[in-house]
């Protein structure tokens, strides 16, 4: 059965080095794992608020994207930032017909700030609204902290997670 793994967490908490993290992973066992990252359809800017109506907008196209690809992969990694409940009904919804894992990626709030300034490419402000608004809080099949742990260690964690579910 074809798997999705969403990847649900603040701005700057390593969503996207963990999704190629396990595509890696996924390769090395012959698995082909394809990423859609909300970056890719989002516009990112310094200067612009990202607000949850521009999430939403572009939260079906994220959807179509991960169903299309899943028709030539065994699995899609989707690196989301999901700040309530309708966008994540949404990703629900259209996740149904798979195997879902829902991982929380998380980190504490003063390294999210210092990541995005470091990072920036980002309108100051976005990891710590993303962390406070993120949607929902808990409930995930798995919760991993990219805060002090090598890069590798939450891909193996969330690697190992999924691949018992297969």
């Amino acid at each position: 059965m074809k798997q999705i793994i969403l990847l649900n967490g603040p701005s700057s908490s390593g969503k996207s080095t963990l999704s190629k993290t396990l595509q890696q992973l996924f390769k090395l066992n012959n698995k082909q794992y394809e990423i859609v990252s909300i970056d890719d359809f989002m516009k990112i800017s310094t200067s612009e608020t990202i607000y949850e109506d521009d999430v939403f907008e572009i939260s079906q196209d994220m959807c179509n994207a991960a169903i299309k690809l899943l028709e030539k992969a065994e699995g899609v990694i989707v690196d989301h930032v999901i700040t309530s409940e309708r966008i994540f009904k949404q990703f629900i919804n259209m996740a149904k017909p798979y195997k879902l894992l829902t991982v929380h990626v998380t980190c504490p709030l003063d390294t999210l700030i210092k990541r995005e300034k470091e990072r920036g490419n980002r309108c100051l402000g976005s990891s710590e609204s993303s962390y406070k608004y993120l949607y929902p809080k808990d409930g995930y099949d798995l919760t991993v902290d990219t805060h002090l742990l090598a890069k590798e260690e939450p891909g193996l964690e969330v690697y190992k997670h999924a691949m018992s579910l297969l």
